[in-house]
């Protein structure tokens, strides 16, 4: 990657260090309530399903 070299040392280390705590927030798995309360989501979209094509 080049670095542009108009930007300061500052902005270039403000920009590294975005990046690496974006990279590790994407890499964190989602939370198990999370989870649990998507597929509570699902499941409830499956009952209503049926329902709605009548």
């Amino acid at each position: 990657m080049t670095q542009d070299p108009k930007k300061s040392e500052v902005e270039r280390d403000i920009d590294e260090n975005l990046r690496k705590v974006y990279r590790e927030m994407v890499d964190q798995e989602v939370p198990d309530r999370f989870r649990d309360l998507l597929d509570q989501l699902r499941q409830s979209e499956e009952k209503d399903e049926p329902e709605n094509k009548q």
